[in-house]
């Protein structure tokens, strides 16, 4: 549920906030008044693309927060993002002049599809465009599974399962089908893969090992040179070790006179003996720096060799190997292709089967929800106004042949049928309703989907365009009975719908020092008798009398709710 929207420098709206109640809230208003910047509003901090025209104008930014009552539901995601879950869900929203935003869910940043994510499971907006949604048949089968619920959703991810299974299938039958001929070249050129590999002999670490040795025989002369004067200067007569040992010799025999030289002395013998031993490593190198210029020539062939296969194989020798692994498998399989081929055939068979029986069994599941559904909807439907109504789900037959075109979603389509006059025939939804007729089927759809007790939040924009009078009446009725299971936010232009509000909010546009602004405030119950006399027209005191009457009936309907 909606518990409080605040709402700064959108459109109009410099700050509002709206504290919203558990049954039927409704905002009225002049057109223009800054209803539609509510809706925005919320659209905007339930996820919907960001644009910078919301933002009033002479700001650098805009910021809308909601407060909802958390779920369970809404709660397990939540712990998915390491998000602490709480009684109270907070979205805050902010957008600035450059571009850049801001989303937090509990006070933690947020990605927009992460935020879709939660706000899927609280609110539910259905305007006007809502109805070009429900025209396309492949909105209209998902509805369908809506309704079907839980045993829908597993024979559905059954079909999935199979689909994949029916796919491995015929992706190994690939492989082994084909004529003898086809078969028999594939298999050269995995006896020629393999036997590649393996006569390369390739080992973990071998080609880093090459590659120094590589290096040593590419600067062997600069090694040579090196080692050479460095050999010079340590053995050479006078060179360091000679010094050493000179002067270890020079303190040892002062040390008589001078306690400290014996010491020094000390440390001086050491560094010679370390000295010798680092000349006799300078002279061993020196005497296996022997380049062989065949084993250089191995070296770079056998890098050559690494190179190629690297490419045709894989970037590096687990991927080679992983390579081999596949190519044995394939020409195991080939090999015993024939009996292989019997197996496949007949799994792929027994696959399909099941697969087709499972569609058969979604589609008495769709169609038994299909029959409780339309039934619902008709008598819904004739309620608020059309009481010829008549709304069937027509379905697509199938046979087991058919099994290679379904899809994830099954097999067969549906289309909704709808006639609203008595002796006129069933036709696509799309093709014989008309726009107030329209506005009454997604209210009687809503209603029953209302009572899944998934989504808190249900919003209206305008579902009412296109009637007035007694049907104007009986969908207030209808709102009121869904907002005794769910939240229900309306926007309206009728009288008849208003005076059942539970809360009621004026939307008015106003100009304060030169500019124009959107105030919003909560109506009291003068306020709201106020509001019912606009909206019906005039102010005399018959229409005063009648929008009292208005609210009278309507709390004497709630009342028989309780």
């Amino acid at each position: 549920m909606l518990k409080r929207l605040t709402i700064e420098n959108v459109a109009l709206i410099d700050r509002a906030e709206l504290e919203f109640c558990e049954g039927l809230n409704v905002l009225t208003g002049e057109t223009g008044a800054g209803k539609s910047v509510i809706l925005d509003s919320i659209d905007f901090v339930l996820g919907a693309k960001a644009d910078r025209g919301m933002i009033r104008s002479g700001t650098d930014h805009c910021l809308v927060r909601a407060e909802f009552t958390s779920s369970e539901e809404v709660n397990a995601v939540l712990e998915e993002y390491d998000i602490e879950p709480d009684d109270t869900l907070v979205i805050s929203r902010k957008l600035t002049a450059d571009g850049r935003g801001s989303l937090k869910l509990n006070g933690c940043t947020v990605t927009v599809s992460m935020l879709r994510r939660v706000t899927s499971r609280l609110v539910d907006v259905h305007g006007q465009s809502e109805h070009f949604f429900l025209l396309k048949e492949a909105n209209q089968l998902r509805l369908l599974d809506s309704v079907a619920g839980e045993p829908a959703a597993q024979k559905k991810a059954e079909v999935r399962a199979l689909l994949s299974a029916r796919k491995d299938i015929l992706a190994e039958l690939a492989l082994v089908g084909g004529d003898e001929g086809e078969r028999s070249r594939r298999l050269d050129i995995l006896k020629y893969q393999i036997d590649e590999i393996r006569r390369a002999d390739l080992k973990e670490g071998e080609e880093e090992e090459l590659l120094a040795l590589r290096t040593r025989f590419r600067n062997a002369e600069k090694i040579v040179s090196g080692l050479a004067a460095a050999r010079d200067h340590l053995l050479a007569d006078g060179g360091a070790v000679d010094g050493t040992h000179s002067a270890t010799r020079a303190l040892a025999g002062i040390s008589t006179y001078e306690k400290a030289c014996e010491a020094l002395s000390e440390r001086l013998s050491a560094a010679a003996e370390e000295l010798s031993d680092i000349a006799d490593g300078v002279e061993s190198l020196l005497d296996e720096m022997d380049m062989d210029e065949r084993e250089a020539e191995r070296v770079e062939n056998r890098l050559d060799e690494l190179k190629a296969l690297k490419r045709k194989y894989g970037g590096d020798v687990a991927a080679i190997h992983a390579f081999l692994e596949k190519a044995v498998a394939e020409y195991d399989l080939l090999t015993n292709s024939g009996a292989r081929y019997e197996e496949l055939t007949h799994e792929l068979s027994e696959t399909e089967h099941r697969l087709f029986g499972v569609c058969r069994e979604l589609a008495g599941i769709r169609k038994s929800a299909a029959e409780h559904f339309t039934g619902s909807v008709t008598e819904e439907l004739k309620t608020l106004g059309i009481p010829s109504a008549r709304f069937e789900v027509e379905f697509d037959d199938f046979t087991e042949e058919d099994v290679g075109k379904a899809t994830s979603e099954g097999l067969g389509g549906v289309r909704f049928r709808f006639s609203a006059n008595a002796g006129e025939p069933l036709k696509e939804l799309g093709k014989i309703i008309s726009g107030g007729e329209m506005s009454r089927f997604m209210l009687a759809v809503k209603a029953q989907l209302s009572t899944d007790g998934g989504i808190g939040t249900y919003i209206f924009d305008e579902i009412d365009a296109g009637i007035g009078g007694r049907t104007a009446r009986v969908v207030g009725e209808k709102f009121i009975k869904i907002a005794r299971r769910v939240q229900l936010l309306a926007v309206t232009h009728l009288a008849q719908i208003a005076c059942f509000a539970d809360r009621e909010f004026l939307i008015e546009k106003r100009e304060e020092g030169g500019k124009t602004f959107s105030r919003m405030r909560e109506l009291d119950a003068e306020g709201r008798l106020e509001e019912l006399v606009r909206l019906i027209g005039g102010g005399s005191e018959h229409v005063r009398a009648h929008a009292q009457e208005l609210l009278s009936e309507a709390e004497v309907y709630k009342k028989s709710l309780s």
